[in-house]
């Protein structure tokens, strides 16, 4: 059974930085494209990043040179470096396996950016 579990949220106030890792119990990961997105209260889910199987890497303008999306193949886990963090960052954040027809979800990580 395919699990993806997201760990790293919390409350941070504007300019901080977190870091999202996301966890993944699938048979191999590295042939997965990997993404993590957003929702915010109110709003649709949205793409922030995500990175392929072979590293290639691609973000929402609204996070472009703010956030960083990695991976490590060898822990299945992918990361979501977070700086400079303004207030409409403030969702839930989820991961996502997406490989052929197959596409997993996790349960989401909540971060709020507030003063």
């Amino acid at each position: 059974q395919v699990q993806l579990v997201e760990s790293g949220g919390g409350l941070v106030q504007p300019g901080g930085s977190l870091r999202l890792s996301c966890a993944a119990s699938i048979n191999r990961f590295s042939i997965y494209n990997m993404g993590w997105y957003r929702q915010a209260p109110g709003k649709q889910r949205e793409l922030v990043a995500t990175i392929t199987s072979g590293s290639n890497t691609n973000y929402a303008d609204s996070v472009k040179g703010r956030f960083s999306i990695s991976r490590d193949n060898a822990k299945n886990t992918v990361y979501l470096q977070m700086n400079s963090l303004k207030l409409d960052d403030t969702a839930v954040y989820y991961c996502n396996a997406q490989w052929l027809r197959y596409n997993y979800w996790g349960q989401g990580t909540q971060v709020t950016v507030s003063s």
